[in-house]
């Protein structure tokens, strides 16, 4: 699904090179998770797979369902089924949630050539959804993310994730910020959306999340490189050992 190949990313303003040859394979209905110390290069990976400016791609190639993303505009990845879960989610005072979903679901399916949905069946199948993610309908009338607890803004975005329906779910440590009842309704959101065509990469600083979303690969990121791959044990070894011994390994 997602294919990564020695790819070489820099920040543009200051010249300096994050992404130092990532090589990383996503298959379908697997999710892997991406784990390493500050500074290692995991959350701009997140952002060089989704087109954040800033950043410029200098060697290397990603490819999302044989597409090159790279040469994408940030609206034709996210048409062609990637989507991106932010650490902070930003508030867009004055647009309303389901103005902001509905616009953002007929956006993408008519870039897909499908047919737009309508006021009626949107209403129909966001409700649905939200109730499954245990969120009040009166979210749903608020501006987008403004006067959110961190765990309502997370659990926000799970539901935009539902509604698009993408096939490459990016989450930029999620966990981040919430409490152990939020995490859990997140990652029971997440869970919910795991299917046999849907790949996620999990990007986090702790096991304590995939303790509730259970990897099937885990990687070890340090320097700009993935240098260490293994099983959800892999995560668990960080949790008791931390990265000293791993990085020594790779050294």
């Amino acid at each position: 699904m997602l294919e990564i190949k020695n790819l070489h990313a820099s920040l543009e303003e200051e010249g300096k090179e994050i992404l130092k040859g990532v090589n990383l394979t996503v298959e379908a209905g697997k999710v892997h998770a991406i784990m390493g110390p500050n500074g290692s290069g995991k959350s701009t990976l997140s952002y060089v797979l989704a087109g954040r400016e800033g950043y410029e791609v200098t060697e290397g190639s990603a490819t999302l369902l044989g597409e090159d993303v790279l040469d994408m505009d940030v609206e034709e990845r996210a048409a062609a089924g990637m989507f991106l879960a932010f650490q902070y989610p930003v508030e867009i005072p004055g647009v309303g949630n389901m103005t902001f979903m509905r616009t953002a679901v007929n956006a993408q399916r008519k870039a897909r050539g499908e047919e737009e949905m309508s006021s009626a069946e949107f209403l129909k199948v966001i409700r649905e959804k939200a109730k499954e993610m245990q969120i009040d309908a009166e979210m749903l009338k608020r501006p987008v993310n403004v006067g959110f607890s961190g765990g309502e803004k997370k659990r926000n975005e799970i539901l935009q994730m539902a509604m698009l329906e993408p096939k490459l779910c990016i989450m930029d440590e999620t966990d981040s910020g919430l409490d152990v009842d939020a995490m859990k309704l997140v990652a029971q959101g997440v869970n919910a959306l795991r299917s046999p065509d849907r790949g996620f990469l999990v990007i986090t600083h702790y096991q304590r999340l995939l303790d509730h979303i259970q990897p099937d690969v885990v990687h070890i990121m340090s320097d700009g490189r993935i240098v260490k791959t293994g099983g959800p044990e892999l995560a668990l070894e960080v949790e008791k050992n931390g990265y000293t011994d791993i990085l020594k390994e790779n050294a």
